[in-house]
């Protein structure tokens, strides 16, 4: 037998795998340890399981053949995955999710600029120096006179002018170059900061620094910025023409147009701040998704859904009586009825002056209301000290639902609790400057810093706003950062080749673990 084995040494290797085929039971071998094959062996490592998807794989014959789709093979399905992942990566937004901190910072200093930029317009109102210019050159007249010719011809210019052949007749040419650089100056600071928000915006979206959302809503601020400048050009023109305001009345720019030019810059400058404030706010959200989530539960809750609708209608009452204050400005009805709380003899002065048929502009008196409203400065002011007062009552009222509402002392954040107080704060203000103005005849001071606190007001009410209302956004990702950090695995990957993988690839195909076990046939 030694001798047959040396003669055939195939023989002597098949030997034991014969006697063992020889003496095992087939049945009990295929049916209770049958060894299973590569695939369900892979499939059940970690690695196999880290790319494998949690649909279950189902195999049906082809129709009509009775044959077996064929399986893919574990190479096939990561090439599969990878290949899946980078059509996934290619069709990825050309904007990245969130926006650059840079970004953020970018519109809270734009929107400073134009914080300043309004209060100058309303010094330069104040100063009657908006009509001094009366040519719109948006490149050519950045510079101002260079010598005295130029001073000659711009002087000229204004000689014929409404407001200098009512008001200013005696004026010399350096008091008319005083008022001159002051609307030059205004009109130099507009062009600043359209340009300081322009290139930027450029910059930051060119180098993929702002998301999709927020970068459609630079391009809007940067139209609005243009359209900007094209309402206040409009808006001086009202004034250099004889025929858009009565014979021998003051000559001044229309108090609509003068109002749209207002409105338009507390637009631009609310989106400027709100979305600077958005984009600090998502980041911190998404810095900490597990506290985000607890927060919008919180903001989401029921008792709070008043206090979040209240925050709303008070952000659109004190724009509305910040634009009754344009109203005011443009009709110069701030010089009369100078006390307070009454106006004249009563609280309101009568009734036949607040509707004064003087105003109709049709035989049936059809318009009589409305232009009241909008152009008798009796009416005006009244509208004007009824909506700041609501204000004033909305405010007080709305802080004093957080102090005596057991359900908002507890629920409601500290952060919201701070920003009330910033508003009941500024809304002191707002009335003590507003009362002191009129009560003063409108001092330029003070006037100019009712201006502002119309401004600030809004700001501190969009801030508390920020701070409650919940961004439907920022959720969403908070919301698909959390999912993904579930689905990571938590354990470490093991690798190919180490002692662990080895021994569980072994003793799964059927092995003893030490190497030496039978082999497979279906292998």
């Amino acid at each position: 037998m030694a001798s047959l084995f040396s003669t055939f040494p195939l023989l002597r290797r098949a030997a034991p795998r014969i006697s063992k085929e020889f003496f095992t039971c087939q049945a009990a071998r295929h049916t209770a340890l049958r060894p299973r094959n590569v695939q369900q062996v892979l499939e059940s490592l970690p690695l196999q399981r880290t790319f494998r998807s949690g649909k279950p794989r189902t195999q049906t014959a082809v129709l009509g053949t009775g044959i077996a789709p064929d399986v893919a093979s574990p190479l096939s399905s990561l090439s599969k995955t990878i290949r899946n992942v980078g059509e996934r990566t290619s069709r990825k937004s050309f904007f990245p999710e969130t926006s650059d901190k840079a970004v953020a910072y970018w519109l809270l200093g734009s929107a400073a600029s134009v914080f300043g930029l309004v209060v100058f317009g309303g010094l330069t109102r104040l100063t009657e120096s908006g009509l001094s210019i009366t040519e719109w050159r948006p490149v050519t007249g950045s510079l101002p006179p260079m010598n005295a010719t130029d001073w000659d011809s711009e002087f000229t210019k204004y000689r014929s002018s409404p407001e200098f052949k009512q008001l200013n007749p005696r004026m010399t040419l350096e008091e008319f170059k005083s008022i001159y650089y002051m609307e030059w100056g205004h009109r130099q600071w507009g062009r600043a900061v359209g340009l300081t928000f322009l290139l930027p915006a450029v910059y930051f979206i060119a180098r993929r620094k702002v998301s999709a959302p927020i970068a459609v809503k630079i391009i809007g601020i940067a139209g609005l910025i243009g359209f900007q400048g094209v309402l206040g050009w409009w808006m001086v023109k009202s004034g250099l023409k004889d025929d858009l305001f009565a014979p021998g009345s003051h000559p001044r720019v229309s108090q609509y147009r003068l109002t749209a030019h207002l409105g338009t810059a507390f637009i631009c400058y609310t989106a400027m701040l709100w979305n600077g404030l958005s984009i600090l706010r998502e980041r911190k959200l998404l810095a900490d998704p597990i506290v985000a989530k607890k927060t919008f539960s919180i903001l989401r809750s029921p008792e709070l859904k008043i206090f979040r609708r209240s925050i709303a209608g008070l952000a659109v009452l004190v724009f509305c009586t910040a634009m009754s204050g344009g109203l005011v400005a443009g009709l110069d009805a701030g010089l009369i009825y100078n006390e307070f709380p009454q106006m004249g003899l009563g609280l309101t002065p009568p009734k036949s002056e607040l509707f004064s048929d003087f105003y109709s502009h049709t035989a049936d008196g059809s318009d009589i209301w409305w232009r009241n409203m909008l152009e008798n400065p009796s009416l005006v002011q009244l509208d004007h000290r009824i909506l700041a007062t609501t204000t004033f009552t909305s405010v007080i009222g709305l802080w004093a639902y957080t102090k005596l509402s057991p359900t908002l002392k507890t629920m409601l954040p500290a952060a919201c609790k701070r920003g009330m107080h910033g508003v009941v704060s500024f809304v002191w203000l707002q009335v003590i400057l507003g009362i002191s103005t009129l009560i003063y005849l409108v001092p330029l001071p003070l006037a100019s810093a009712h201006q502002a606190g119309s401004l600030a007001l809004l700001s501190s009410v969009m801030i508390l706003g920020g701070r409650t209302w919940v961004p439907s956004r920022a959720s969403r990702l908070v919301a698909q950062k959390l999912e993904k950090s579930i689905s990571v695995p938590k354990r470490p990957m093991p690798t190919i080749g180490s002692g662990s993988f080895s021994r569980q690839l072994n003793v799964s195909i059927g092995g003893n673990g030490s190497g030496t076990g039978a082999a497979n046939p279906s292998v």
